[in-house]
């Protein structure tokens, strides 16, 4: 089957906005609420939750144009973008065992690519 560099792109923006929706949610959790319902009702929260709702939604659309090994290699990104994003928002520091990790999906994603 042949690759379609934009469903490709496509999928790969999806990750992103997966990525982002699980920062949003972490962030979230660190702060204190005065009850259960400001705690799960609150904006940060609610567009967290549509962007992973959507996020599903592009990738199963952008499904038509690669195939379907490809897509377990394309959503390991997220593991990327996770650590990433942390990293400039959460203050996280990347080091160590998360490094070699990391380095770990970026080569495995490059042995994919290259066979």
């Amino acid at each position: 089957m042949r690759v379609d560099l934009l469903d490709m792109l496509i999928f790969l923006a999806a990750v992103l906005m997966s990525s982002i929706s699980q920062i949003l949610l972490k962030k979230s959790a660190q702060q204190e609420y005065e009850n259960k319902v400001k705690e799960y009702l609150n904006v940060p929260v609610v567009i967290a939750y549509g962007l992973l709702f959507c996020s599903s939604f592009v990738i199963v659309l952008a499904y038509r144009g690669i195939p379907l090994n490809m897509g377990p290699v394309l959503e390991a990104t997220g593991y990327i973008w996770v650590s990433i994003l942390g990293a400039i928002f959460l203050k996280e520091h990347i080091k160590g065992k998360k490094m070699l990790g990391l380095l770990v999906i970026i080569i495995g994603i490059f042995i994919f690519n290259i066979s």
